[in-house]
């Protein structure tokens, strides 16, 4: 007796199952390319923040003289009675200088960065080697450096050199 096999041009269970592991394959793909994108995104977007908020420093301390205008050397960092930022007058005054929100070159608290901190310090430095910090008050150039943290980790830090206007 001869079998007549009706499905000839069927797939095997076999071939079905090899199509569905391909497809699963390629949809985990996607999704993990996906997933990089996003995480890629966030970082971008955490430095290019971090990018603003250090530029914001820069803009505010940019007009200001290095030492203060009435003291003169007679301290560095901000004077006994600068017991905030909007007291801030010079650059030195700047030493030091934490703040979680963040500011901006206005002086305003950037309320909707709280997840941002802004961390300034400023050293003398050898007018001769920029990179040779020096006593306070020691030189006429300063070395700002402003560091900034997402959620306490540094995302970016950026140093610009200020001399003195004689």
């Amino acid at each position: 007796m001869k079998i007549i096999n009706r499905y000839k041009n069927a797939f095997t269970l076999i071939e079905i199952l090899a199509v569905l592991i391909l497809l699963g394959l390629a949809i985990a793909a996607v999704v993990g390319s996906n997933a990089a994108i996003t995480q890629s995104t966030a970082m971008t977007v955490q430095l290019s923040t971090s990018e603003f908020l250090i530029e914001q420093i820069r803009e505010l301390s940019a007009i200001m003289p290095i030492r203060d205008p009435l003291s003169g050397a007679a301290y560095f960092g901000p004077e006994p009675s600068e017991t905030g930022i909007a007291l801030f007058d010079d650059v030195d005054d700047f030493d030091g200088f934490i703040s979680s929100p963040p500011v901006d070159s206005q002086r305003r608290l950037l309320s909707d960065y709280s997840d941002y901190k802004q961390t300034v310090t400023v050293e003398n430095v050898s007018p001769t080697n920029f990179q040779t910090v020096v006593a306070d008050n020691s030189s006429d150039f300063v070395r700002v450096t402003v560091k900034v943290y997402y959620k306490n980790s540094e995302i970016a830090k950026m140093s610009w050199i200020r001399a003195l206007n004689k």
